[in-house]
């Protein structure tokens, strides 16, 4: 704790900590609450920044700033307020009277290289790990909003924090690197996978190939739409806001639809390894898809739209892809609890994609009934 504290001292907070515990089950950042001992001065979330993930911080955090801005901006042209509790809210560093330079969201050990960066604790809110068809399509409508919100950003204003993070060819191309080299070597053991996965690789890479004939345009997307990346108010039940902003960056518009649905409408936990339990839920899948059409729908082409069934589809099996590809490299992305995680996780996605495969028509004509 000592350590942490004398981490915290780098940031101007208002108030004084009195302890620090660890804060959500993330599997990439390292994330703390970080309590303050008077009453009327909020808490904080401290956060150790992955660098091998996130290996530009300086990117990272001018996309966050410009993100969370224009977000305030936003949100006060429609004459929300509490904006603290509607938009993340980052603390800067303590300036250094000999630097002459304006101060930054984030910290750099100079020792360790490690990166730290504090935001104010959203008090009085929720996250959830699953949701039912009320806060999924509370989940569409926000998201949707979201990237609403964002769409007016000019070119260039955000950079790709993870380089080809949803390029569906980019992602098959590292996987079939990992087989080459079975750096692990685990490669034996996991065939069936393997085929499975190439079976249907070129109608996978759909998106890329519409994009290069100019037919798709890039969006600001959040990319990690998982269901705990929302908060509610506590007592109304409200969306608030949407954090882990890591992600906000320029990608094809199904980034945030399809990976919504890959973790909320899967019946199970993605690293479930009890197959049988993993089953696509139209009723997510419909109240997400009301939602997101309500707010999303106002700048979705045609051409779009039509690809939403392809989304579904698309993020549980590019997330096959990924668990695979980092089992056979030696489980380095993903934080793991045992030898075989990121395996299950990979076959608990591709038997979700075979799901999302049979509702394929189902999919199709609801999307063409919200329109």
């Amino acid at each position: 704790m000592d350590q942490l504290l004398d981490i915290l001292r780098h940031f101007d907070i208002d108030g004084t900590p009195t302890g620090i515990s660890p804060l959500g089950n993330g599997l990439i950042n390292d994330t703390y609450r970080v309590a303050t001992a008077e009453a009327d001065r909020p808490d904080y979330v401290l956060q150790r920044i992955n660098t091998s993930v996130f290996t530009d911080v300086d990117a990272l955090q001018r996309n966050i700033d410009t993100v969370t801005a224009h977000l305030r901006r936003k949100l006060t042209e429609r004459g929300i307020g509490d904006l603290d509790r509607r938009v993340l809210r980052f603390i800067d560093c303590k300036p250094r009277d000999d630097s002459g330079e304006p101060p930054r969201s984030y910290w750099r050990d100079a020792t360790t290289g490690a990166c730290w960066r504090v935001s104010v604790f959203i008090d009085g809110a929720d996250t959830f790990e699953t949701v039912d068809d009320h806060y999924s399509e509370e989940a569409g409508r926000a998201f949707g909003d979201y990237e609403l919100m964002l769409s007016d950003l000019p070119d260039g204003a955000l950079t790709e924090t993870i380089p080809q993070f949803h390029n569906m060819t980019f992602r098959l191309q590292q996987l079939r690197e990992a087989i080459a080299c079975d750096a692990a070597g685990r490669v034996k053991g996991v065939g069936d996978v393997i085929r499975r996965i190439e079976a249907d690789a070129d109608a996978m890479c759909t998106g890329e190939r519409l994009f290069s004939e100019g037919r798709l345009q890039r969006r600001i997307c959040h990319c990690d739409t998982k269901v705990n990346n929302m908060m509610f108010d506590h007592t109304t039940g409200q969306f608030l806001l949407v954090v882990d902003l890591d992600t906000t960056m320029p990608s094809l518009f199904f980034s945030d639809y399809g990976d919504f649905l890959r973790s909320a409408a899967n019946a199970t936990a993605e690293d479930d390894p009890q197959l049988e339990h993993v089953r696509f839920r139209d009723d997510i899948f419909r109240a997400f898809t009301r939602g997101y059409l309500e707010t999303a729908g106002r700048f979705l082409t045609p051409t779009e739209t039509g690809l939403l069934p392809y989304a579904a589809e698309l993020f549980p099996y590019m997330q096959a892809v990924r668990f695979l590809w980092d089992y056979l490299q030696g489980d380095h992305y993903w934080k793991c609890r045992y030898t075989e995680h990121n395996l299950d996780r990979a076959r608990n996605q591709l038997r979700l994609y075979d799901e999302v495969k049979a509702h394929e028509r189902m999919m199709h004509d609801y999307v063409v009934a919200c329109l």
